[in-house]
């Protein structure tokens, strides 16, 4: 393996030297941070009903899926994403099909087996982020596919089995995730995976069994535990849910702790002004876009928007390259592309490079207003900053307008018809 991930107090490394050390002009206060993004579907398949990913008029394969990821990298290397999240049990698609009809599981019922296509497309994209410089973080288990191990007893072989294949392979470049937000109703039926000593378990299990790979946990947004971090070589934190300054309060609880360890979010949203207060803290942060990062099929590459915007604004953040976008090209209004429907249903959204700039949007739909959002991202049926709800029967010509009211009182207006 040519990356070798090391953790020195609160900072990572990667060969030795501070990530982002190779970037002359990135502040200080980034180094030793490692900015990611929740790549979660990497693996995905669905051996329930596969012909229902045919959709946003692409095709769904899952070999082809795992290569396209792996095309996408040097893109996303480039504007300074340095690991990304991928799940062996995946995640979501939160949007659009109900998780619990899903058979994304690649674990026997006992835990001591996994499909051998999995481990294949899962190693693919280990070794292609080793070539990189990358680091992946290997999430164990989503709560609703977790349905399928047995018991407890099953969960603790499945994180033998996963530990060990890991260590066999000798990768030097992946932090483990036990659990995607260990805390959530679907881990009820397995009391190891939803209580925080259980939690404290496995992770000991699986820093054993990998051969002491870092291992963490993450919990729902506003959800606290000091059980949990104190067991963690990483301590992994989501901010969904949560405002900047609730998200602010979070970090500063567990820096309060005094575990001189590093802290790293692997979900949040798309909301940028978030990545903000993360970087104000010296907290590496992650970028989730539900809709073009969890909805397969996926394109793995920067997509026009939130995608850009995220890329731009990390770039600009770590020193990598100044902002050369022009005041107009830094909004968009998102999800009226032609292929960004499911079912008659429409995501639609206001995209923007500098969301704290905003105080507030409304949306038009055929010169008629529809409804003002003031949060970030400023989506239409705002649910949190990572979901919203559709607009349905959208028709193809329909004129949608967002008049964007920035907070020194000047408007900025983004037009489209609806594809």
């Amino acid at each position: 393996m040519g990356t070798v991930l090391s953790i020195k107090d609160t900072s990572f490394f990667i060969n030795d030297v501070i990530t982002y050390h190779e970037i002359p002009e990135c502040p200080p206060a980034c180094q030793g941070l490692m900015m990611n993004a929740r790549f979660i579907q990497g693996v995905f398949d669905d051996s329930e009903n596969r012909n229902r990913f045919q959709r946003f008029d692409r095709t769904f394969d899952a070999e082809e899926n795992t290569l396209e990821l792996i095309a996408a990298l040097p893109e996303w290397y480039a504007h300074g994403l340095r690991a990304i999240t991928v799940g062996f049990q995946g995640g979501g698609p939160c949007f659009t099909i109900n998780s619990n009809s899903i058979d994304n599981n690649p674990f026997s019922a006992d835990g001591r087996h996994i499909d051998p296509a999995y481990q294949t497309r899962m190693q693919r994209i280990i070794e292609a982020a080793d070539r990189l410089g990358m680091v992946v973080i290997v999430s164990y288990f989503y709560g609703p596919q977790s349905r399928f191990l047995q018991d407890d007893n099953a969960v603790i072989e499945a994180v033998k089995t996963v530990s060990n294949w890991l260590r066999e392979h000798r990768f030097t470049n992946v932090i483990i995730e036990i659990a995607n937000e260990h805390d959530i109703e679907a881990y009820k039926i397995h009391p190891i995976l939803y209580m925080d000593r259980g939690i404290s378990e496995l992770i000991e299990i699986a820093r054993r069994e990998s051969g002491g790979m870092p291992v963490g946990c993450s919990s729902t947004g506003a959800y606290f535990s000091d059980i949990i971090p104190k067991a963690s070589d990483v301590i992994l934190i989501h901010g969904n849910n949560m405002s900047r300054q609730i998200f602010y309060n979070q970090i500063q609880k567990i820096k309060n702790l005094g575990l001189n360890r590093p802290i790293l979010c692997n979900e949040d949203s798309q909301a940028l002004s978030n990545m903000q207060v993360a970087l104000d803290a010296g907290v590496s942060w992650g970028y989730y876009n539900n809709m073009t990062k969890q909805e397969p099929p996926v394109i793995w590459g920067i997509t026009k928007g939130e995608d850009t915007y995220f890329a731009v604004r990390m770039a600009e953040s770590l020193g990598i390259r100044a902002n050369t976008m022009k005041p107009e090209e830094q909004f968009y209004l998102q999800g009226l592309e032609a292929d960004a429907y499911w079912e008659g249903k429409r995501f639609i959204r206001l995209a923007s490079l500098y969301a704290e700039r905003i105080d507030r949007v409304t949306f038009y739909r055929n010169n008629k207003m529809f409804c003002m959002a003031y949060d970030d991202p400023f989506s239409i049926n705002y649910a949190f900053n990572w979901l919203q709800f559709p607009v349905e029967d959208i028709e193809k010509g329909e004129k949608w307008k967002a008049v964007i009211t920035m907070t020194d009182g000047t408007e900025v207006i983004k037009e489209t018809i609806a594809g």
